[in-house]
């Protein structure tokens, strides 16, 4: 086990959000599932109270913890996507079924998640030694809500 794992915090949807997670990458997967013991006075018997799970090779946790907590913008995922298809597939997968758009590649997922989609491209863009491309590029992305690599393929060429 990592030294350190990611753990989320979720009002009853625990497993649903892990399944969901787990669904959208390679090397992902459900590793345990902890349900509630009969002698549990706080919860039914057989209620999820926590999930380990693991996205792209990351190991998360998640804890039905209740109400109290949301998730907000300040922690985000971000998923380096090799292309554009992996950038459309994941940005509709992610805000189905009430998940938002976002501006710059991010968005929240029906869980309340935020999440960054960012083709791998955009860093090679932002990053050129050709300044004035890069600043075209930049300006293009500003715009957008998903990330369109041909839109700042045209930008960066001018």
């Amino acid at each position: 086990m990592p030294k350190i794992t990611p753990n989320l915090w979720f009002d009853g949807n625990a497993e649903e959000a892990a399944q969901f997670y787990v669904s959208l990458l390679p090397d992902s997967r459900i590793e345990n599932v902890w349900r509630s013991p009969a002698d549990n006075p706080s919860t039914p018997a057989g209620a999820v109270l926590l999930v380990d799970f693991t996205v792209a090779g990351q190991r998360f946790t998640a804890i039905n913890g209740g109400p109290q907590f949301s998730f907000t913008e300040a922690v985000s995922f971000v998923i380096d996507c090799e292309d554009q298809a992996e950038v459309d597939r994941l940005w509709d997968a992610l805000t189905a079924d009430g998940g938002e758009p976002g501006r710059c590649g991010w968005l929240k997922d029906r869980f309340g998640m935020s999440w960054q989609v960012v083709p791998r491209e955009l860093g090679e863009l932002l990053g050129s030694p050709q300044r004035e491309g890069a600043g075209r590029a930049m300006e293009a992305m500003l715009r957008m809500d998903k990330i369109d690599v041909g839109e700042l393929r045209r930008a960066f060429a001018g």
